[in-house]
């Protein structure tokens, strides 16, 4: 017997109970995003690996340690993308969307690579949808795109809570980042190995660690609204009345940071308590040089993404299926009869399953019940209705008066 393969691990295969959950919740998400004006955009899978080390940054944990890194035939180094929001950039830039005037919301949906260790709602290949408002500068597209993800998860019962902070301009970022490194490096000794890398390296992530004595010593680190100009100071502030206004709870967590080099401004995360150290189920903010940076004319843009596994693991209530009817032709004459009632059913949108596996009668009813069958169709020389909870039965002679009962009851 030949050894069987197996998927490699950190990757994953969604079937069954939770492949119905991937769908609904991106078809959730996908129904929002039309309602709010944003346009679908289908990205590559594999990218230049310098649009990710000059846009997310060569010091970050996803370049440094996570990127899935290969040279193509060509002699090309390549990655597989580890997020969205760059390769939406690049498009913009590439594609001239600017050139059209006015701005662009865009969304998208797909499988991301990191190389991390696996663990509960985080995989190797793992998949997100998100969405980017390109060419806009006001602070109202900050509080729609907060509130349209606010309303999303609420849409799908999903406990969470939503964190904001503001980072600030380039320029302020880079006065506290002094500061921060000031402080840090009082404590160098005492922080994790990784933070103690960061420190030179990408050191806002030192304000993320996970590492309980790492979060004892950045408890009273500077914080960045105290380096920030009274232009941002305002602008977070309109941000945050605004929310309240319409009804969207948050909490200001002045060490939110994200891990990417790219945010400006306005940074937010949805977590949720459910799911341990790997709560966040969505997130995102604002990247006004990021265009620039990538070659294409100053933009002020921002956008979030959601992870799809984390919000497979959180969601319960899977709306009620259709039900379905099974049609079994009774022998080999009928199939033909068999065939062209189910196709007649499934115009009508009616679910329907045709038998196509043979046996006893007693056979095919349990064939039948395994598919979770509400209704049984016998086609013989007549057509035998067969309710398979009550189990009662009734007998048509005509197709169109069994169809017509059909859709009453489904």
């Amino acid at each position: 017997m030949l050894e069987k393969i197996q998927k490699i691990r950190g990757f994953q295969d969604i079937y069954g109970e939770n492949a119905k959950k991937y769908r609904y919740i991106v078809d959730t998400f996908r129904k929002t995003f039309l309602d709010y004006n944003f346009q679908e955009i289908i990205l590559p899978y594999v990218e230049d690996i310098s649009l990710f080390k000059r846009s997310v940054g060569e010091a970050t944990d996803i370049v440094q340690k996570e990127m899935y890194v290969f040279t193509d035939k060509g002699g090309r180094d390549v990655a597989l993308r580890p997020e969205g929001t760059a390769g939406c950039v690049r498009a913009y830039i590439e594609e001239k969307m600017y050139a059209e005037g006015g701005y662009h919301k865009l969304f998208y949906e797909g499988a991301m690579f990191r190389y991390e260790r696996p663990q509960a709602g985080r995989y190797r290949q793992f998949h997100q949808i998100g969405a980017e408002i390109l060419g806009v500068s006001s602070y109202l597209a900050d509080v729609e795109l907060i509130s349209m993800v606010y309303k999303i998860l609420k849409n799908l019962k999903i406990d969470f809570r939503l964190e904001i902070n503001t980072l600030g301009d380039f320029q302020s970022r880079k006065e506290y980042i002094s500061k921060l490194i000031e402080y840090l490096k009082n404590y160098e000794n005492s922080l994790c190995q990784d933070c103690k890398r960061r420190i030179h390296e990408n050191p806002l992530r030192v304000l993320d660690c996970k590492v309980e004595s790492c979060k004892e010593i950045t408890k009273d680190a500077p914080k960045i609204t105290e380096s920030l100009p009274k232009e941002a100071i305002e602008r977070f502030e309109k941000i945050k009345e605004s929310l309240k206004a319409i009804g969207v709870d948050f909490i200001e967590n002045p060490r939110l940071v994200r891990g990417l080099d790219y945010y400006t401004h306005t940074v937010f995360e949805f977590i949720s308590q459910e799911i341990g150290s790997q709560g966040t189920i969505a997130a995102g903010g604002r990247y006004d040089n990021l265009v620039e940076q990538l070659g294409g004319p100053p933009t002020p843009a921002l956008g979030f993404a959601a992870g799809i596994e984390r919000l497979i693991l959180l969601f319960k209530d899977l709306p009620p299926e259709k039900p379905l009817i099974v049609i079994i032709p009774l022998n080999q004459d009928y199939y033909i009869q068999a065939l062209k009632l189910s196709e007649k059913t499934r115009e009508k949108h009616i679910q329907t399953e045709l038998l196509l596996k043979e046996g006893s009668l007693k056979s095919m009813l349990k064939t039948a019940n395994k598919f979770n069958a509400k209704y049984v169709i016998f086609v013989s020389d007549k057509l035998e209705f067969k309710d398979m909870a009550s189990g009662d039965q009734e007998i048509f002679i005509n197709e169109e008066d069994l169809i017509d009962v059909l859709l009453s009851k489904l």
